[in-house]
């Protein structure tokens, strides 16, 4: 009588190896907003209940930190409706006409935006903030080389900054969709124009120190459409602008 036997393939099973524990990823933990309750109250009441009605601009100007943009001493008053200073004789221009302005110019997401005079950085960071490819220049340097700081490390990647004088515009990059041009020209810098896209707009404080109208202008083909909109203060405009012609 034979007998079967099972046999073993002669091979034996490795038990697995327990896997290393896997420590969790570091959160970062992001302090709370203080500011956020004034920044939306100061929306509401001074932007929205003026007359601003591009839903886009309304939550840009929500999101957009105003506090950040000011010198830490007056960053209690960042959510005023009032230009504040940042140094240098200069100011942060007051939300309502950040707002107006930009909705005046018809800024949308993936456009191409020129800002002649960056200043504190507030208008470029509204303006990436709605979605903006925007180019800004600053023409006094010191200003300058700290606005860049400040754009950078609130992580505004869309927004690439100079220090230069903006009456020759940044021809590099192009033409552009709209030019917004936050000090007070006697006139449009002709180099300005010309990098403007046909069918586009530029919104500038036309005047001297003594009288201002803000104006937007429509390229269409060879000719400009103006159409005033507010009489305005802003400080002038340096550089080649004031060069005899």
């Amino acid at each position: 009588m034979l007998a079967l036997v099972a046999c073993s393939k002669g091979e034996q099973k490795q038990q697995a190896k327990p896997k290393p524990e896997q420590k969790p990823e570091p959160v970062e933990v992001k302090p709370p907003d203080v500011y956020a309750e004034a920044r939306f109250e100061m929306v509401e009441r001074t932007i929205v209940d003026r007359g601003i009605k591009d839903d886009r601009v309304i939550a840009a100007m929500k999101m957009t930190p105003r506090h950040e943009f000011v010198p830490p001493d007056i960053r209690g008053r960042a959510y005023d409706d009032s230009p504040l200073p940042i140094g240098f004789d200069l100011t942060i221009s007051q939300p309502y006409i950040v707002a107006f302005m930009t909705e005046a110019v018809k800024v949308k997401a993936g456009d191409k935006v020129l800002e002649i005079g960056t200043g504190s950085g507030y208008q470029a960071a509204v303006l990436a903030m709605m979605g903006a490819k925007v180019y800004t220049i600053e023409l006094h340097d010191e200003l300058a080389r700290r606005t860049k700081l400040v754009l950078q490390k609130l992580g505004f990647k869309n927004v690439s900054m100079k220090q230069g004088d903006g009456y020759f515009g940044w021809a590099d990059a192009a033409p552009f969709d709209a030019i917004m041009i936050t000090c007070a020209t006697p006139e449009i810098p002709p180099p300005l124009l010309a990098q403007l896209k046909p069918g586009g707009r530029l919104i500038a404080p036309i005047g001297d120190d003594y009288s201002q109208e803000l104006m937007v202008f429509t390229k269409t083909g060879d000719d400009l459409e103006r159409q005033p909109l507010m009489e305005v203060r802003f400080g002038l405009m340096k550089g080649e602008i004031n060069k005899p012609r």
